[in-house]
């Protein structure tokens, strides 16, 4: 299971400085490559491989001075994992350059009609058939947002872009929602994948909705719905993706999680002496689950800031050697203890794993294993990399089964409506945890 991207737009001044400084804030929607595209009479990109910071080292971003920036940092869910985005292609006598978060569903069946059209694709990655497509119904239309409309009713997943052409920026997110996308202005036009990465520009921030487009061209900007469907967001950007001060359609994530340990500590409580969290995906939900079951919270892993995300490091050998350099246990206060640990998910279940066999080592008298979502059985293809069912430990077995593979004195989830009610809201995207998936993203 791997996570998603991150895109930013802006049309203001001094607009490279703000998409390095926002992509910093959103590095943990990926950390695989990060990139920026400008417009100076004709589109500029600089991206690569590594962290934000690896790769706008130095005057790198002095050669990148405009007004109109689109800005992405990436995990691949498609294509090579060295495509980084923004990716530039050209269509129809035009040159784009795309930044995308999402997965398409179609991009096959898709790309392979363009393909017989007499387009000739220059990536491998999905995200290329989004400016294709706009291209080419600009070609047809010679209008920004019907082209955008032809581009909603042919190209189906989950779509939130930003497009750089012709001394114009273009901003669209898919008619489901399925990925986050926020607006703010202050001097300027902003747009990014969490509104957390817009605070330090804007005045106020705002929602894009579902099937809305802007188009921002010169000092103005203009905003169209040009298509809306039954809305369903991502649930996991609240169990885990988005960063805990974003809000996201209209509900703190923070807050959600602190109700989802509340919950779990309702559903499923816990003989114990301490609750710790596995940092930082956990903590906000320990924190709940102390709330309300009264065990104290106490910080009983101590986590290396320098080393980064586990759950999107390519590799196994890579994910296991971090979790052993990424976590130190605090002796003090686990060992004898009867321990809760809680985090928000558990995907192939060796992170865990290793995490209770650390605590045991410590001296844990017992570890109680709480989850702030239910168990992931299904793929997702609305944007996370989950490729098959056999690599999710709670697709085919028991909870009682998983409990024995990752070694806890006992593990409990917290239920599909528990979720619900801390979330506080019915239209999510529950896929990978029901198996039902959204009818719009598969209506070819």
């Amino acid at each position: 299971m791997r996570e998603k991207c991150g895109i930013f737009a802006t049309a203001s001044e001094n607009a490279a400085k703000k998409a390095y400084y926002a992509l910093i804030a959103l590095q943990h929607r990926g950390q695989e490559s990060a990139g920026i595209s400008v417009w100076r009479h004709r589109i500029r990109t600089i991206a690569g491989p590594g962290l934000v910071q690896d790769v706008f080292k130095g005057p790198v971003l002095a050669k990148l001075k405009s007004n109109l920036a689109i800005a992405h940092v990436r995990y691949s869910t498609s294509g090579s994992p060295n495509e980084a985005q923004p990716l530039e292609t050209e269509c129809c006598g035009r040159r784009i350059a795309v930044a995308h978060n999402g997965t398409l569903t179609n991009f096959r069946l898709l790309r392979r009609e363009y393909e017989r059209r007499g387009v000739r694709f220059k990536h491998s990655v999905d995200s290329e058939l989004l400016g294709v497509s706009f291209l080419w119904h600009l070609r047809e239309t010679g209008d920004e947002f019907e082209a955008m409309k032809a581009l909603f009713d042919e190209v189906k997943g989950a779509y939130s872009l930003a497009f750089l052409f012709d001394g114009r920026i273009l901003v669209a997110r898919d008619p489901v929602g399925f990925r986050p996308l926020s607006y703010g202005t202050g001097d300027g036009h902003y747009f990014a994948s969490e509104d957390s990465a817009l605070r330090p520009f804007v005045d106020g921030v705002r929602d894009v909705e579902p099937g809305e487009v802007f188009l921002l061209d010169g000092d103005s900007a203009e905003s169209k719905v040009l298509a809306k469907e039954r809305h369903h967001t991502c649930v996991f950007e609240y169990i885990y993706f988005a960063r805990p001060d974003s809000t996201i359609d209209g509900i703190n994530v923070y807050s959600a999680r602190v109700r989802m340990g509340m919950e779990l500590a309702r559903e499923s409580p816990a003989e114990a002496d301490v609750v710790i969290a596995v940092p930082d995906s956990g903590r906000a939900s320990a924190l709940g689950f102390s709330m309300e079951s009264g065990v104290p919270y106490a910080e009983g892993l101590i986590k290396n800031r320098y080393i980064g995300r586990t759950f999107i490091t390519p590799g196994q050998f890579n994910r296991e050697l971090k979790v052993k350099l990424k976590l130190s246990p605090v002796e003090e206060v686990v060992s004898g203890e009867r321990v809760v640990l809680v985090d928000d998910s558990i995907v192939r279940g060796t992170t865990m794993r290793r995490i209770v066999a650390m605590l045991r080592r410590a001296g844990a008298r017992e570890v109680h294993v709480r989850i702030a979502s239910p168990p992931i059985r299904y793929p997702c293809y609305m944007g996370v990399d989950i490729p098959t069912r056999h690599e999710l430990i709670a697709a085919f077995g028991s909870v009682e089964k998983v409990r024995e593979a990752v070694g806890a004195d006992s593990l409990a989830y917290l239920s599909v409506e528990g979720l619900m009610r801390a979330v506080g809201r019915e239209d999510l995207c529950l896929a990978c945890l029901a198996g039902e998936y959204p009818e719009w993203a598969f209506r070819f």
